[in-house]
């Protein structure tokens, strides 16, 4: 199973640019996507002739704001929004049930905003793990891909020592991370490429970053640990363009 996750900053937008035309290449059986900016009847049609079986939509009701989208090949036997860790409804949590495995697709938020955004972040990481330890009490595997909005090693951006305060690489942030990868779940990016540098799946738009690959890796698939066995790969696609992040995914057998 091919799954791929990627923050598109817009559907509309990374359509309007043909930038999904590597999803036809690529053929994911299940692609998330967050941060979609869009509600159901807006998503544009066709995105690409790769047939994907199901499509689930969980818009905020803040107008062209957050929001996030699967497409998969396999049906779910359940899908859900945990609105109860995504109180504010902004369209952060697709919840998806097939086997013993739950996937989530997460929009993370961003505690850049203000004080109050970060203690919502902080409130939501909380929240969002003793949920999904539940589950796993309840015998499910887990499977976390999106935007986390953290960046975890000073190897996971261009510029740690400059950005020590800035939301997104706070400790406590990066210690929640920390709290995920103790509690048995596996960044699976590192699990398979060790501490490579120069990984990142995020650039500003601003001073050429991208281009200079002054970057953070914030886009994250995290298993937990009893699928580390089919676990069989992990990447980044940093070619693909359309948005500032780019996808990233893991190859799981089964």
């Amino acid at each position: 199973m091919k799954l791929v996750s990627w923050n598109v900053n817009g559907i509309r937008a990374v359509a309007s640019k043909n930038a999904f035309a590597w999803v036809d290449v690529f053929k994911p059986d299940i692609l998330c996507l967050q941060e979609i900016k869009a509600e159901a009847h807006q998503i544009p049609e066709p995105l690409f002739a790769h047939a994907f079986t199901c499509k689930y939509v969980n818009a905020a009701t803040k107008k062209g704001y957050s929001g996030t989208m699967s497409f998969s090949t396999i049906d779910f036997k359940k899908t859900d929004t945990a609105h109860a860790i995504d109180h504010t409804h902004e369209g952060r949590i697709l919840e998806h049930h097939f086997g013993d495995v739950v996937l989530f697709n997460v929009y993370f938020p961003n505690g850049q905003q203000s004080e109050e955004r970060l203690a919502h972040k902080m409130k939501f990481y909380s929240d969002f793990l003793a949920h999904t330890e539940t589950l796993r009490a309840e015998g499910n595997s887990i499977i976390i891909c999106g935007d986390v909005n953290t960046a975890h090693r000073s190897i996971d951006l261009k510029n740690p020592k400059a950005n020590e305060e800035t939301s997104g690489f706070l400790p406590i942030e990066r210690a929640w991370i920390d709290s995920l990868l103790a509690h048995g779940y596996i960044d699976t990016f590192r699990h398979i490429h060790g501490d490579i540098k120069d990984a990142y799946s995020w650039w500003s738009y601003r001073f050429g970053a991208r281009e200079r690959n002054v970057g953070w890796r914030i886009d994250y698939v995290f298993i937990s640990k009893e699928l580390e066995p089919r676990l069989k790969d992990a990447f980044i696609l940093a070619s693909v363009e359309g948005s500032d992040h780019c996808p990233v995914g893991i190859e799981l057998e089964l």
